[in-house]
Parts: C-alpha cells; structure tokens; sequence
C-alpha cells in the first residue's frame, strides 16, 4: 500500500507540513470531534483547519508575544489544542505541551521552569489550583480560558490577566501580519519527561527533528487518506504527537478524538479506527476485561483458550517466527475446531470492541506483554510495537505488518543509527536527536557525546537488525544478595493473571523480592467468597488465605523467571494507581519512587515479618 501525500522533501518545518497538506487535499476530512449540543460527530475539512489555525495564529501575533515564546498548552485532545499547536508553529513560537489533569504543583514547576509566556487553559478552575501553589511565574503575561463559565471570569485581582478564548481569538484583525515562519532548526516544542524518578526535565525538539521522525514512521507506518486514527494519549506526551498527529497531516488521514477515557469504549465502536496509536496499558485494559468475562464460563475460557492458540501458531508460521511449544491451553474439545470457526466465534468478537476494522495497531511508550501481544497477535488484531523515547522525537524503531517481531521493537527507522555501548545500553544517532533539555547543559552533555550518539538509559541486544529491549539501566532491582531482577518484565507477568490490575515490585538492597498489587473486580470477589470473606472489607485484603493464595498465583505467573525473582511476599490494595493520585505519568507509566515513598510503611513491614 502506498501513502498519497504531498512532496514531503519540501517540508522542512511543520508549518511548512501543513500548508503541503492543506493544498494537496483541502476538501478532505481533517478531524473529526463530538458536538455535545449537537450530540453528534462533528468533521473538519484540511481546508478548514488552515483556516481555523490562521486565525489563532493572528490572535497569537496580536498578544505581542516575544520571537521564540513559550506558550504552555493545559487542554484535552481536540480543535482547540490542534489549533493552538499549529498557530504557535506558524508564529516562531514553542509549544510547551501540558497534561490535562496533571497535578497542578506539576504544572506550575514546568510554567515556571520554561519561562513561559501565556498559559491557554480549558477552564479557570485550573488555573486558580496552579495559581494556589504560590508558584512565582515571573514571566507569565496572559492566561486565556477556553471554556469560560457561564458568568464570565472573574475580575483578576494578582497575577497574569486572564482572558476568554472568544475575546482574545476576537482581538486580532482579519489583516493582523504573522511573525516571520520559523527555520529547521528552531524549537517546534519543549516537552517534559514524564518524570518517573524525580522532577522532569523539557527536552527541546526542534522543527528538523519532528520532520525526521515523520517521513521516517511514515515509510513504515504508511497511513493513507483514507485512515481514521483516534487520538486518546495526551498531547502532551510525543508519542502522540508525532504517530497520532503530525504523521495523520504528512498523510492527509483524519484524527478522531476520543470524548474521554470513560468512553473509549463506545468511541472505538463509533468512530471504528483503521489505525490505533496506543500504550499497553489500553491493551491490557482489555484484555483483562475479557478475562474477567470468561472466567465465569470455563468452556467459553477454552474456546477462548483454543482460538488464541491456533491463531498463534499461525501468526508465527507467516513471520517465519518458531512454532510455538506444548498444547499451548487448548481444552481437548475445542483443538479440533477449525480456524474459520473460531475465528468467527471468538476473534471477531473482539476486534468488534476496536470497531472491526483496525489495519495496524501500534504500541510504545512501555513494553509490550508476551501475553498480551500472543493473544492480540493470535486473534487477528496487527499489533506492531516500537520503541522510543521523548529525546528521539520520539520513534526509534517499529515493527512492521510483514516484519513483526513481537519480542523485539523492531529495526531502526530509516536515516537512525543504533549501537549497543558500555553495560549493554543501547545508543542512538541521526536527525531525530534531540537539541538538548532546556536550560540543563549538565544533564545533556550526561546523555549526549561530542558524535551525537544519546545513551538511551535501556539495555538492549541488536540481533540480524532487530532490537530486543533488556530493561532499564537505572531500574534494575539489586537485591543485598547480588541478584539482578528487571521490575518491569516480572510486573508485566504478575498482571497476565486478571486478579492483579496493577503490580509494583521491591527489593533494592533487600534479602528477596516482595511485591504491592491492586486487585479488584470479579475475580477478587470471587476469591474473597471463596475464602468467605467481605470483599469489601480492608482487613480481607491482609487476611492469611487471601495472601497465600495471592502469592501461589504470583509464582504460577512468574514460573518462567529465576526463583530469586519470584516475590517472597505481597501487600495488596484496592484504589488503582492512577496520573490522577500522582502514580501513574501521563502515559501509564508506574512512578515508581512515588509508589515506593507512600507504601514505605507496608514494604517494611513485608521484610520485618521474615
């Protein structure tokens, strides 16, 4: 299949990407959004959103702003934030990219950290909570609220004047001239890191880099017009921006966005995407769903069980993959059912849920769960993975449909440079490079050679051009007797069993490996009736039988690791770890040190008990 798209070679900056697009397909669907008046689907053209993007760039060009302004983007995915992005760009200046329902101690350190000029909100209620932290934001000039309430704002009385979109958007003259477009080389973005271990760091992405990755994902990723993506990561994470948003403008494919996690579901059956751009946690999400479903049903778990596994040995015999091993968990009754038939009563089904018509499914920012891809792999979904991080803008590398790999997160995109250096960590060079984090020359000369080659902070192996991902450098638990353990990889295994919805696991500097688990839905209850316990109560969860049967699932789950790795020991909980109660970043990655410092008194407790 081959992408329409304009002649990319002569984008050089984002800008310059757009106005390609809007002249080569101007009468095309653009994006798509719900209207909650209307109650319905609301479509874009590419002729349309120029235009929508020329006027915010005007009211950018109006409010005065300095050559090269930071200008912090605090909006869910949507027009509004598209439109803000894309006028930043096209004024020269730096989009500074905010979760939506970040903490507001967070954001306030990242507005005062890059100097940020104006802060564009949804609603004024954030701001007031950013303002409340008595962060001093001496060069913030302007607030502008995009969803004012029905009163109006209120008369500011400290700080930055506030404005409402429709006024400021109104300020500017039709005729108002824009700033001189920005070169390659000028920043197209500062993001932050989403700061697992410590304060994040803004990496600047400079408009070169964004192109780069671009036209690189774009040879194999190869969207077409005729794509619909739907866009749920955060904006403010770069995965989505370059896989969810500017490679759909190189494309000329429509973007769709979600109206909220909440009702993903629905979204996936209504929009029905071709192309997915996604973070494991999602996929694991579903999966457990189906878990829980079947588990009250045993001869629909074999089936379930049977379609996976043929639908496995086939996927592997068209990669050229090993054939897998052992009877693979087919009920006896159910291996003799052919493909066809399973297919039908047990894989369409599910890809039903992602509307029924997803080409490629792609998923990074974590990695990905052999049972997780084995099942979605298996039953039809074309799951690619690929690896990245924010300081590569962000894609590195990617499986391909006809080249998919599922251990490893595929070759190097085209025009990247990869290496393995000293301890195993792999090492990248070429255009998607970052220029550095901002105002950090320390930390960048830590990660960034004289040569240009970044120092991932990931083990790997290279094996015939294919990367396998190892662990991370600096999160590799060292128990006190010299055993290495790679957290992430036994977590992963631990949620495979659908009673754990999240896992984190201890042990640095400790004689064994313990873990903390969130466990809740059907299969806790059923465990809790089981024992015939409350499954409401607190005390339930650090009653002996429930322990025990936790730990007895845990080592089936973790079977396949060293028996130094298996955990010894398991304090378990029911509130999910969440971006919201600050354990989780915005791209579902666990904050581990945040994890560790508020369960500090449990995690004691698991080693004083042995």
């Amino acid at each position: 299949m081959t992408a329409f798209a304009p002649d990319l070679s002569a984008a050089r900056t984002l800008p310059e990407l757009l106005a390609l697009r809007v002249r080569a397909t101007p009468e095309g669907e653009a994006y798509r959004q719900w209207d909650e008046a209307a109650g319905r689907w609301q479509s874009l053209s590419w002729a349309q959103a120029g235009e929508r993007v020329q006027q915010w760039a005007r009211a950018i060009a109006a409010s005065g702003l300095p050559a090269g302004a930071r200008v912090a983007i605090l909006l869910p995915n949507g027009l509004d934030a598209m439109s803000l992005d894309q006028a930043l760009l096209a004024t020269g200046c730096v989009p500074v990219p905010l979760h939506a329902i970040d903490n507001p101690g967070s954001i306030a350190y990242i507005l005062a950290d890059a100097e940020v000029s104006m802060l564009v909100v949804a609603e004024h209620a954030q701001w007031e909570s950013v303002r409340a932290t008595g962060q001093a934001l001496a060069h913030l000039q302007g607030v502008i609220v995009t969803q004012p309430p029905a009163g109006g704002l209120p008369a500011a009385t400290d700080g930055a004047p506030t404005a409402a979109l429709a006024d400021w958007l109104a300020h500017a003259a039709p005729g108002t001239p824009l700033p001189p477009a920005p070169a390659p080389e000028d920043l197209a973005a500062i993001v932050y890191t989403s700061g697992t271990t410590g304060k994040p760091k803004g990496v600047m992405l400079t408009h070169a880099n964004v192109v780069a990755d671009v036209n690189a994902v774009l040879a194999r990723i190869v969207p077409t017009p005729q794509d619909v993506f739907l866009s749920f990561l955060p904006l403010s994470h770069t995965f989505e921006r370059t896989g969810g948003y500017y490679l759909a403008i190189a494309a000329g494919s429509c973007v769709a966005y979600a109206r909220s996690v909440a009702l993903l579901a629905d979204d996936m059956k209504q929009v029905r995407p071709t192309v997915l751009v996604s973070v494991p946690r999602i996929y694991e999400r579903v999966h457990a769903k189906v878990l829980e479903t079947l588990s009250a049903s045993p001869w629909k778990m074999r089936l379930f069980e049977a379609a996976q596994a043929k639908g496995w040995r086939r996927f592997c015999a068209a990669q050229g993959l090993p054939a897998p091993t052992g009877d693979e968990g087919e009920g006896c009754w159910a291996r003799a059912l052919p493909w066809p038939v399973l297919r039908a009563l047990v894989a369409q089904p599910l890809l039903a849920q992602f509307g029924g018509r997803v080409r490629v499914a792609v998923s990074g920012g974590a990695p990905l769960s052999p049972t997780i891809a084995r099942c979605f792999l298996g039953l039809g979904l074309p799951l690619v993975q690929g690896y990245g991080m924010t300081e590569t803008t962000p894609v590195v590398s990617c499986n391909t449909l006809d080249d998919n790999d599922p251990s490893t997160v595929g070759r190097a995109l085209p025009g990247v440079q990869v290496r393995i250096g000293a301890n195993r960590e792999l090492q990248v060079r070429g255009p998607i490079v970052m220029k550095g984090y901002w105002r950090r020359p320390e930390d960048t000369a830590r990660v960034l050679d004289a040569e240009g080659w970044l120092s991932t902070g990931d083990q790997a192996e290279i094996v015939d051009g294919r990367i396998r991902i190892l662990g991370r450098i600096k999160e590799i638990i060292v128990t006190s007797t010299g055993e290495k353990v790679p957290p992430a990889d036994l977590e992963l295994a631990i949620t495979g069993d659908p009673l754990f919805g999240q896992a984190l696991v201890v042990g640095e500097n400790r004689p064994f490996i313990a873990a903390l688990a969130v466990v809740g839905g059907d299969e806790w209850r059923q465990l809790a009736c089981q024992l015939g316990l409350d499954a409401d109560a607190p005390q339930s969860l650090a009653d002996p039988q429930v322990l025990r049967a936790a730990l007895a699932r845990i080592e089936r789950s973790a079977a396949g690791f060293a028996r130094y790795a298996v955990p010894r020991a398991v304090h378990l909980v029911r509130e999910p770890w969440t971006i919201e109660n600050g354990f989780m970043t915005p791209t579902l990655k666990l904050k581990r040190n945040n994890l560790v410092a508020h369960y500090a008194a449990a995690i004691e407790a698991l080693y004083a008990k042995r």
